[in-house]
C-alpha cells in the first residue's frame, strides 16, 4: 500500500511517500533530510501531537493552556473532554502545571501565560 504525505517537521514540507505491507513500513522517498523518515515512521506507527487550546478560570477569564509533551492524536479528544470541565483559579504562572499526567501519556496540561 502506498500511502502519500507532507512532512511537516520543518519549512520544507517534503512531499513523502511511504511504501507499507502488512503494516509495517517497507520504504520511504521524498524525505530530504532523516528527520522526514523518523516523521513518517511515527505518523503511520502512533501518530502524536502537542494539544493547544484554553481553559476557563475562576473569574471568567480564559486561559491559553498545552501539552508540555506530544500525546496520542486518538486521545486528543478524550483530553479535551477533561480539560473542559476543569477551571482554573488565579493566579498562574507560564509553565505552571494544571493537569498533570493527563490520562496517563506522561504529559501535563500546562499553563501557556501568566495570568494574575
Amino acid at each position: 500500500m502506498k500511502i502519500e504525505m507532507t512532512c511537516i517537521i520543518c519549512p520544507v514540507g517534503c512531499n513523502l511517500e511511504i511504501e507499507t505491507e502488512n503494516k509495517k513500513i517497507i520504504k520511504i522517498k521524498g524525505n530530504t533530510c532523516p528527520r522526514g523518515e523518523k516523521y513518517a515512521q511515527t505518523e503511520i506507527t502512533n501518530p502524536v501531537r502537542t494539544l493547544t487550546t484554553t481553559i476557563r478560570c475562576s473569574n471568567g477569564e480564559i486561559l491559553p493552556v498545552r501539552t508540555d509533551n506530544p500525546i496520542p492524536k486518538e486521545l486528543i479528544f478524550k483530553c479535551m473532554d477533561i480539560i473542559n470541565n476543569v477551571v482554573c483559579i488565579l493566579p498562574i504562572s507560564a509553565g505552571d502545571i494544571i493537569i498533570e499526567n493527563i490520562l496517563n501519556t506522561g504529559s501535563n496540561i500546562i499553563a501557556s501565560k501568566e495570568m494574575e
